[in-house]
């Protein structure tokens, strides 16, 4: 009997966007490290673009800042870009359950090779400006994503590009490209440690992206602290500020992201950019098909899972949740008070959270994603307690899910919210995404 011998076992190949992503893991990333102060320029991320050719060329552009509603908005004037016949891209950010989701490309999420063939470009980059000892040698895993989702748009040749800030917006590294039309949805306190401790600074950060000549759209309230921080900026450009909120009386939330989505199309328009058929871009644009098509994932999301209805959503600000409750308040297809399930970032103003949280809803479930950046599930019941609302506690996201379905299952249903981290650890357990609740 002849011997053979075995079969090699095969090494498992990581695949190209593993292998980018490996590599990108490897710098340093503020979305999941303890951040204290803002970056002193933006002299790394330009440095990595001028090695990749300074993408994205001639491309226009919309640039989008807010504490809450920026990714909604991008989304939606990139959707009424397209259907204006117009080619367009879209970067934005965190993703929820896979990278491809910061950048799109018509609409579409970009594949796995693009984005790795991009992202491989970006760190190689890195490298040559660590060898050289030039600014890009500091750049971060924010600074290289960027600058790969803008190499992608330049190789599709994009004519127009919607920029979503990831962080404030005067040293975002978005900041690198000017807009047409500059936006600040709404202000908030949030990383305060980074952006300043009152409305009127962190609003100043996020005016940031205005610049000479452009177009400037806002939620925020006229004669507010923020109000007055941005038309200050404005001011100092000889800009005007349109606030097409002004007049609407507590819009639900995604009537106010389409009223601003919607005044951005109109400001191109009115600054003589047209479709397809040589209209001047405008409002109408958004109608509701194209609306629908613009849903981005974790944002005011449907589900019915076990057969109860859930919602999820990422909102982690009171304002937010205050505003995401009140959308929802009274829907037929939300029966009663629902059980919350919350995991919050350590930043967040957690007591204000569930202050806003106990006007709607008995129980929260508490959890967590995990790490030193996020509120531990026991410190959220804690401070349930001290609110006088029930608190259950769950290890992880997937323990949370099921005890609140189980809470709820009497004939109730289930909010997640506070981290879209949290939402994309949830999300893939909740089936495919409804259109109607009451169904």
């Amino acid at each position: 009997m002849t011997h053979r011998d075995p079969e090699p076992v095969a090494e498992p190949v990581e695949s190209p966007l593993a292998d980018a992503i490996r590599r990108l893991d490897g710098t340093t990333n503020w979305e999941q490290r303890p951040r204290v102060r803002m970056r002193p320029s933006l002299d790394p991320i330009r440095d990595l673009l001028r090695r990749l050719g300074d993408p994205p060329g001639p491309a226009r552009v919309v640039h989008i800042a807010g504490s809450k509603g920026k990714g909604s908005v991008a989304s939606l004037v990139a959707a009424g870009l397209k259907r204006g016949g117009l080619r367009v891209g879209r970067y934005g950010s965190p993703h929820v359950e896979h990278m491809r989701e910061r950048v799109a490309v018509d609409g579409e999420d970009v594949s796995d090779a693009v984005l790795a063939t991009s992202l491989h470009a970006a760190l190689d980059a890195r490298e040559a400006a660590i060898a050289a000892g030039s600014p890009g040698a500091e750049s971060t895993w924010f600074d290289l994503v960027t600058a790969a989702a803008l190499r992608i748009f330049a190789d599709a040749r994009l004519p127009w590009i919607v920029l979503e800030v990831g962080l404030g917006g005067r040293l975002d590294s978005t900041n690198v490209l000017d807009g047409e039309v500059c936006v600040v949805t709404t202000i908030e306190l949030e990383h305060t440690n980074v952006l300043g401790d009152t409305l009127g600074k962190i609003a100043t950060e996020k005016a940031g992206i205005f610049h000479p000549g452009c177009a400037v759209v806002t939620g925020v309230p006229a004669g507010s602290e923020a109000g007055l921080a941005i038309d200050a900026r404005a001011a100092e450009l000889g800009l005007d500020v349109e606030r097409p909120l002004a007049g609407l009386a507590a819009p639900t939330t995604s009537i106010a992201n389409r009223a601003l989505a919607g005044a951005v199309l109109g400001a191109l328009g009115r600054r003589g950019f047209f479709d397809g058929s040589g209209a001047p871009l405008g409002p109408e644009l958004l109608d509701e098909a194209t609306c629908r098509a613009a849903r981005l994932p974790g944002r005011g999301e449907t589900f019915r899972c076990q057969g109860t209805p859930v919602v999820l959503d990422g909102a982690h600000t009171p304002g937010s949740v205050e505003a995401l409750l009140r959308d929802l308040r009274g829907h037929p297809g939300l029966p009663g008070r629902p059980v919350v399930v919350l995991g919050l970032a350590a930043e967040k103003d957690l007591e204000a959270i569930l202050k806003t949280l106990q006007r709607e809803a008995d129980t929260v479930v508490c959890t967590s994603v995990g790490g030193a950046l996020h509120h531990a599930p026991e410190e959220i019941v804690r401070v349930a307690a001290g609110v006088s609302m029930g608190a259950e506690i769950a290890t992880s996201p997937a323990g949370a899910l099921e005890k609140a379905l189980l809470l709820a299952s009497g004939g109730g249903w289930v909010l997640i919210l506070g981290s879209l981290y949290l939402a994309g650890a949830l999300r893939p357990r909740l089936g495919p995404p409804t259109q109607d609740l009451s169904c």
